[in-house]
């Protein structure tokens, strides 16, 4: 697998399926290398996702997204991202972050989110490291742990708290520009912002729709849906 490639895994789930878009979009339009994303999307996963929903679990992919390094033959590096976000930078250049010494690479954030209630009306839950797993930069081969058995039988607080990584120096970090929780952290510019994150809820959802940065992500999707018909093709 050339390391050009950037292999990148999106969460997807039909209740936002219109943000998987978009954030595709966002990436493929700043990207300067070439960029394979895949949705995690369960209709495509039933062999290696089994697994009952839990009553705590927000969204399609709150498990599947740990399947990454085994869909990825435990080979090589890969990104994964929940779809409620946007970039606004060059992907490659967190690609470039890579560093062999750790099994994976996150933003640490010190989250503790004050409401019991999220979008659509789905639990807040609060744990140790809370959203460090909506971006990961997983080192494929040292992360083989996560077999799809193991996915399918872990609790939720063992994986997204990283219990199947032998010990804590193996996660390493990335900087918080590419995981900025909007409406959380400090209102930042643009320029100091590489990938921003509606975890709270997207303005794709009418309860949301004047959150933080709501503009950035309707402008984007304005873009994507773009078409001029008087542009010769071809």
């Amino acid at each position: 697998m050339s390391e050009d490639l950037i292999r990148f895994f999106i969460g997807y789930d039909p209740k936002e399926a219109v943000a998987f878009h978009v954030l595709s979009h966002s990436i493929h339009a700043r990207a300067s290398r070439p960029v394979s994303i895949t949705p995690l999307a369960l209709g495509q996963l039933k062999r290696e996702m089994w697994r009952e929903r839990h009553s705590l679990q927000s969204t399609d992919f709150s498990f599947s997204r740990f399947l990454v390094p085994s869909l990825c033959g435990f080979k090589g590096w890969a990104i994964f991202m929940d779809c409620d976000m946007l970039t606004l930078d060059d992907v490659a250049k967190l690609w470039a972050l890579r560093d062999d010494r750790f099994a994976i690479m996150v933003v640490k954030h010190d989250h503790v989110p004050k409401e019991s209630v999220k979008f659509l009306n789905q639990p807040q839950t609060q744990y140790e490291r809370k959203n460090w797993s909506s971006v990961m930069l997983f080192n494929c081969a040292r992360c083989t742990a996560l077999t799809a058995d193991y996915v399918n039988s872990a609790t939720g607080l063992e994986l997204h708290r990283f219990k199947w990584i032998d010990n804590d120096g193996l996660i390493g970090e990335i900087p918080h520009r590419w995981n900025h929780l909007v409406d959380y952290d400090p209102e930042l510019p643009v320029s100091e912002l590489s990938n921003i994150h509606f975890t709270e809820g997207g303005p794709y959802f009418e309860s949301f729709r004047n959150c933080g940065y709501a503009d950035l992500w309707r402008a984007e999707r304005e873009r994507m849906l773009h078409a001029d018909a008087d542009k010769p093709q071809g």
